[in-house]
């Protein structure tokens, strides 16, 4: 039998994905690995998916989505970006990670480098490498608030560079990057001749700052990647989009065609109600991620392990470095000992592995007695062990 292409063969596994399977065989373990929402997603919602259904609404729609849908997101885009947008710019997809695939397909081929964040979510990495890309990382420091610096990109570019991602809000940092950092990121890119691929999937989940679309600043060399899962609490409902130039979207029409023909037309009616609906959700969860962040950095404080506060996302990243355990070792062992699941920090990157992944998207009472029992691993870790002499 003729091998399995190397490139999706040697695929690694997902570190979170390790400790979400090992989990999900152990009763009572508290969920602190998953950006998964504790909220449900909102009743009008829910609602107008059903209507579709009970209306028959259930046929193939347009590859690049409902007209109607595209219309309300390039309406939403213009208002929030203060630029015109138009529908024939808007794709949308099966999630923001199926925009990111097909954004990825559209761009790169075999041997071209990709210049990903580090840590950074693990899924572009391993897109990347099933289109037969090289993941070339670019560190995220906590010295810099996990900004990414111009200068440490410039010595990473070759003639194979051709796309730079990044993300703001950060997942797994919750960086929020400021209009001055946008601006010198497309220069860069501007300067070496680079697309950029933006995932803008925490765009509404803000504590302090303001975003900004790299879009606003490069509508011609930019993908931007949006999702409902984060901000609408439709994470199960797969449903995103991407917005760029005409060119571009042309292109991506046709590869949605080869991927999933087109997107499920209840989900689509979905999205349009998130859109048209009442925000008021969005401010409520928002906020009670944010009351979350705040008690955790004062468990942090209280435990003099603050390090930095994350102000965007819903994640935080503990600082495991004095235990002498890799990201990895901590997460099992936690598991195992203290029936805790966090995402080891190595599954974004190297530069990850000195923190795990705590997610501010679960119950709060749950949130805070994981937190806890982290702290009180780490304890139990610094103690000297006594052991017995046998005679």
């Amino acid at each position: 039998m003729r091998p399995l292409a190397s490139h999706a063969y040697e695929l690694p596994a997902s570190g979170i994905r390790e400790i979400v399977n090992l989990a999900l065989k152990m009763p009572n373990v508290i969920r602190l690995e998953m950006g998964e929402p504790s909220f449900r997603t909102p009743a009008h919602i829910v609602e107008e998916a059903v209507q579709a259904l009970e209306n028959g609404f259930t046929r193939y729609t347009h590859s690049s989505g409902l007209l109607s849908l595209r219309e309300l997101i390039a309406l939403k885009s213009s208002r929030e970006w203060q630029m015109h947008v138009c529908a024939e710019q808007v794709t949308v997809t099966l999630g923001a990670m199926e925009a990111i695939y097909a954004a990825l397909t559209a761009l790169i081929e075999g041997g071209d480098e990709v210049l990903i964040p580090d840590p950074g979510f693990p899924n572009v990495a391993m897109a990347v490498q099933t289109r037969g890309g090289i993941n070339v990382r670019y560190p995220l420091r906590i010295a810099d608030g996990f900004i990414p610096q111009v200068h440490e990109l410039e010595r990473l570019v070759t003639p194979r560079t051709k796309l730079l991602v990044i993300n703001s809000p950060s997942n797994p940092t919750g960086a929020v990057f400021s209009h001055a950092t946008i601006k010198e990121l497309i220069d860069f890119a501007r300067r070496y001749d680079l697309w950029v691929l933006a995932d803008e999937v925490y765009e509404h989940l803000l504590f302090e700052g303001e975003h900004i679309s790299p879009m606003r600043l490069d509508a011609e060399r930019v993908i931007s990647v949006h999702s409902f899962s984060k901000t609408y609490a439709m994470t199960g409902w797969r449903i995103g989009y991407a917005v760029t130039s005409r060119e571009v979207a042309n292109v991506l029409m046709k590869i949605q065609e080869a991927i999933v023909a087109s997107i499920p037309a209840p989900l689509q009616k979905a999205a349009e109600a998130a859109l048209m609906g009442p925000q008021q959700c969005v401010d409520e969860m928002r906020a009670t991620y944010r009351m979350r962040r705040d008690a955790v950095i004062a468990l942090l404080r209280a435990h003099n392990a603050h390090v930095y506060t994350p102000h965007g996302a819903f994640y935080v990243l503990i600082d495991i470095s004095h235990t002498n355990l890799s990201s990895r070792e901590f997460a099992l062992r936690l598991l195992q000992e203290k029936e805790v699941a966090v995402a080891p920090g190595g599954a974004f990157g190297l530069n990850g592995d000195s923190f795990v992944r705590v997610s501010l998207a679960a119950e709060t009472n749950a949130l805070q007695e994981g937190v806890r029992r982290i702290f009180e691993f780490m304890q139990e870790l610094s103690e000297p062990r006594i052991f017995a002499i046998a005679n």
